[in-house]
């Protein structure tokens, strides 16, 4: 007998949650996702998620809160909206990828880096002791003194009085000043959260940020090609741009895709 529920998964969220006696305010204090998100999944409203990965992360966390199982939930979600932004730009062999791929990639990074630290003092050490029995004789003052040179017949020559720049020769150019090579443009983003919010950050293709940020956590990041930012509560998000101050990314527990990069920041300042 066919699931009742089949085709309607937002219902089927609905009625768990409803059955532990939960409001959406407390789902959403639980999984740090805005109620408007919330209240999209109910309504099978996945326009106004921000699609791959985030939506199906949405899932997972709402199964999670409710007591429904979560891997199951989400294929459900996959099989409801097959041809909708849920699985469109991830290849097949990537329908389940999920945050745990993420989680052990930054682990190993930052075991790698945490090695590196370590073994710098250790080789500084061994360096030391190695060249330690190897300095260089200091001269003995008594053998190595120069013999002392007769005294000289011809007088030494004067000394040339100093160029001004008025003796220099007319017609002569200045000299240029040496100035550095102009740098690459550049973006410097700081971002800010009032409360917890969910943050997707991809800087030059590289994911630096995908997680929820708590509040009165700052994260800054350097551009130099463009940076994707997904902020899942868009007023809770505060960014400076290069030292600037931005404008506000969007509305209260609106989801907001923006992209930046060095020759398009200006359009994010408040108008002078």
């Amino acid at each position: 007998m066919a699931d009742r529920h089949s085709g309607d998964l937002g219902r089927k969220l609905r009625e768990a949650r409803e059955r532990r006696g939960m409001t959406l305010r407390q789902v959403a204090e639980a999984t740090r996702i805005s109620v408007r998100a919330l209240e999209s999944l109910e309504r099978n409203d996945i326009a106004r998620l921000p699609g791959g990965i985030f939506s199906r992360a949405f899932v997972r966390a709402y199964a999670v809160e409710v007591g429904l199982a979560p891997e199951e939930t989400v294929q459900e979600f996959i099989a409801q909206f097959p041809d909708e932004s849920v699985t469109a730009g991830h290849p097949t062999a990537k329908a389940h990828e999920d945050f745990e791929a993420v989680e052990g990639n930054r682990r190993a990074a930052t075991t790698f880096l945490r090695l590196i630290a370590l073994s710098i003092p250790i080789g500084a050490v061994l360096l030391y002791f190695a060249t330690a029995g190897r300095r260089v004789p200091q001269p003995h003052p008594a053998t190595d003194a120069p013999l002392a040179a007769a005294p000289s017949t011809l007088p030494a020559p004067a000394p040339e009085p100093p160029s001004s720049p008025a003796q220099k020769a007319p017609g002569a150019a200045p000299t240029p000043a040496v100035t550095s090579a102009d740098a690459s443009p550049r973006l410097a983003v700081t971002l800010s959260v009032s409360r917890a919010c969910w943050i997707s950050a991809r800087a030059d293709g590289v994911n630096v940020i995908q997680r929820t940020l708590r509040a009165g956590e700052r994260q800054t990041i350097d551009v130099s090609q463009e940076l994707v930012l997904t902020a899942g509560d868009a007023a809770a998000v505060t960014l400076t741009l290069n030292g600037a101050e931005a404008k506000p990314l969007g509305k209260s527990g609106e989801v907001v895709t923006a992209r930046m990069s060095p020759a398009n920041f200006r359009g994010y300042l408040p108008n002078p």
